[in-house]
């Protein structure tokens, strides 16, 4: 499948999740502003079947290689990120993997068992990046049990395996390439941003700063009944110049530690 054919597909499947992306859109359409995405970021377990190694293989097919691997102690998480070897303009590949054995044998085991419910023949699938939820109806009881101990668990376990965000590169935005300006545009819109570790997370002497609004609220059928929960969320980043004279392509681990809390539950508020 060729880059472009992947990116749409992940984008439809996501913008589905998310509707407030088609209204960023339109409004940046309604400024002139043209989006170019910086990069679009996955989440797994680091079980073998499912792990970064496996989700990443419709990528490196693509012509993308690994570029820098990442560590988050809070989070308990791993990381890498991927870069296509020819076209600069194609976002960047960010895939995070949960180490299981650092949490409880509840969370191990619930997670291995819906694991276990993957038919082979899709976990050998190139597209596996594109299936979603391909265990079960989730029980919203797992899920709130799941949230105490990794919200990031939580979602992987409703969600499963698609993009959880996509990021806009705001260096090609022209009214709005500053996150102060951006944010403030996006707020005056009535976009709820993600304010943990302040609204910007980097600054330019770590050469990468980021904002994200937080997580739609979307109704997902449980086992139980219908319940309203975060889904993905929107991020922007803007990059500054290295020592090389080129764009920095990586990521800041504290900044993104932050981000991930994008997806973190909260009760939306109704007029």
């Amino acid at each position: 499948m060729e880059t472009t054919d992947i990116i749409n597909k992940l984008w439809e499947d996501y913008s589905s999740h998310n509707p407030s992306v088609k209204k960023i859109h339109e409004l940046f359409s309604s400024e002139g502003e043209k989006i170019q995405n910086d990069h679009i970021a996955f989440r797994t377990f680091n079980d073998e079947r499912v792990n970064i190694n496996v989700l990443s293989k419709t990528f490196i097919k693509a012509n993308f290689v690994e570029k820098d691997t990442y560590y988050f102690s809070e989070k308990k998480l791993n990381a890498k990120h991927f870069e296509h070897t020819t076209d600069t303009k194609a976002p960047k590949i960010f895939i995070s993997e949960l180490i299981l054995e650092e949490f409880s044998p509840f969370m191990q085991k619930t997670i291995h068992s819906i694991i276990d419910k993957i038919p082979s023949r899709m976990l050998k699938s190139e597209d596996i990046i594109f299936m979603g939820n391909m265990w079960e109806i989730p029980s919203f009881e797992t899920y709130e049990k799941l949230k105490n101990e990794s919200e990031y668990a939580a979602w992987l376990y409703v969600y499963g395996f698609r993009a959880n965000h996509f990021t806009v590169l705001t260096n090609s935005l022209k009214k709005y390439n500053r996150l102060e300006d951006l944010n403030s545009f996006l707020k005056n819109n009535g976009f709820l941003l993600n304010n943990s570790g302040g609204e910007i997370k980097g600054n330019p002497e770590e050469l990468l700063e980021q904002s994200s609004t937080m997580a739609d609220i979307v109704k997902i059928k449980f086992k139980e009944g219908s319940y309203e929960i975060p889904s993905c969320y929107y991020e922007f980043a803007r990059r500054y110049i290295n020592s090389n004279g080129k764009l920095y392509s990586g990521f800041i681990a504290k900044s993104a530690d932050k981000i991930f809390e994008s997806t973190n539950y909260y009760i939306k508020k109704t007029a």
